[in-house]
């Protein structure tokens, strides 16, 4: 039998899940529980979920603004990467986790909490995420996950519970339980309702943080962004802290209509989900991004980093951040940046974004090389000859031997 829980840290965010959650650990458990409410950038005012975690008994509640290193610790690394999960997700929720998780250790280890435990689902990702985060920072904590234990099976009974123990629960302009929804400074997620349904179209109600393309203006908008080693550092020639600057291009993608995606992804618990996902600020980066290695980086290293992204972007999903395998990753993408350094203007319009123009003063780009016009000898074309007869020549040979024994 396990030894008793003395002291808990639960990830908490102030809503429905972790309210009951909060309820049910120290009914079960007769633990004090310790609540940390990460503010990743959720747009909302935080001061609330102190004031329901206080009302619920708990004398300990972290609410704690880790912006600024959400930004710079975790989302930067990942777009140095180019990561995108299955080509089209931007990793939104998942990079978020192993940050929630790295703060919840600490806290746990400064408060003397011998476990820990968070509101993941037994279906989903998350679980995954928070657990080998947890693992890998204290081997020798115990993790609670009430939704892989409890029987509150379905969302009637989590309403039922919330009711009997008198734990507000939050409704729509229908009044209805709203989708579930994940947000932070890179993104914001949508899952259930209707969007169970992979047929069925996202209502535009449903969006927060961008207007639709139709509703987009009919100017286009133009922004500037500045790199250095593979960072976003200013926008239109003005410095901006990590933070400061995704909010930034959040507001500039979010009004043009930019960054909406809807997929059906394979979670790595084996089933496939449906999610819409918001990205403007994101979509953006990505794209200039690539925009300023096209310009810096050398081809193999380019193709290489292309090669690397399906698996670095599976290490982010699937919630390996802090394994050898990514950190050795990172290593080697970050090596590549140390020249990624100049600026991109960008067209953004109607939910596009378009490359009208990059320059560093580290291009690899050559004027007098690829001009057609005369280059007074930078390249001499003759060259090309054998080049050419030396990589056909494994061809060459494969071909006369099938001429010979046809």
């Amino acid at each position: 039998m396990s030894k008793p829980v003395k002291k808990a840290v639960l990830a908490y965010s102030g809503g429905l899940d972790t309210s009951i959650i909060l309820k049910w650990l120290q009914e079960h458990y007769e633990c004090e529980i310790v609540a940390f409410c990460a503010d990743l950038g959720q747009g909302e005012e935080l001061e609330p979920a102190r004031q329901k975690a206080h009302a619920l008994g708990v004398r300990e509640v972290f609410i704690e603004d880790l912006k600024e290193e959400f930004v710079r610790d975790f989302v930067f690394p990942m777009y140095r990467a180019n990561a995108l999960y299955e080509g089209v997700y931007h990793l939104g929720t998942s990079i978020a986790r192993p940050l929630i998780a790295k703060r919840q250790i600490e806290i746990a280890t400064q408060s003397g909490a011998d476990a820990v435990a968070h509101g993941a689902t037994g279906k989903g990702n998350d679980q995954v995420r928070f657990e080998l985060a947890y693992h890998a920072l204290r081997p020798d904590i115990r993790v609670i996950a009430p939704w892989r234990e409890w029987d509150l099976t379905s969302r009637e009974k989590l309403l039922a519970y919330a009711d009997a123990h008198g734990i507000p629960v939050s409704r729509d302009k229908r009044g209805e339980v709203p989708y579930s929804m994940d947000r932070n400074l890179l993104h914001l997620s949508f899952e259930g309702k209707a969007l169970e349904d992979p047929w069925s179209e996202p209502e535009e109600e449903m969006f927060i943080l961008s207007v639709s393309p139709e509703r987009a203006p009919d100017q286009p908008t133009y922004v500037e962004i500045s790199f250095e080693k593979g960072d976003p550092v200013a926008i239109d020639g003005e410095p901006l802290s990590p933070a400061a600057l995704l909010t930034r291009l959040n507001a500039l993608g979010g009004a043009n209509g930019i960054g909406r995606v809807d997929l059906v992804e394979n979670r790595y618990v084996g089933m496939k989900s449906r999610g819409v996902y918001e990205t403007p600020g994101g979509t953006i980066l990505g794209v200039a991004h690539r925009a300023i290695e096209s310009l810096t980086l050398d081809r193999e290293a380019a193709h290489l980093k292309d090669e690397l992204m399906p698996r670095y972007a599976s290490l982010v999903y699937n919630g390996y951040w802090f394994s050898p395998e990514r950190l050795m990753l990172q290593a080697l993408i970050d090596a590549s940046q140390t020249h990624v350094k100049g600026v991109v203007r960008l067209k953004l319009y109607k939910g596009n974004v378009t490359v009208t123009g990059r320059r560093s003063e580290l291009s690899l780009f050559d004027p007098a090389i690829v001009t057609f016009e005369e280059d007074h000898g930078a390249y001499d074309q003759t060259d090309a000859t054998g080049f050419i007869k030396l990589n056909a020549l494994r061809m060459r040979i494969a071909a006369m031997v099938r001429q010979n024994h046809p």
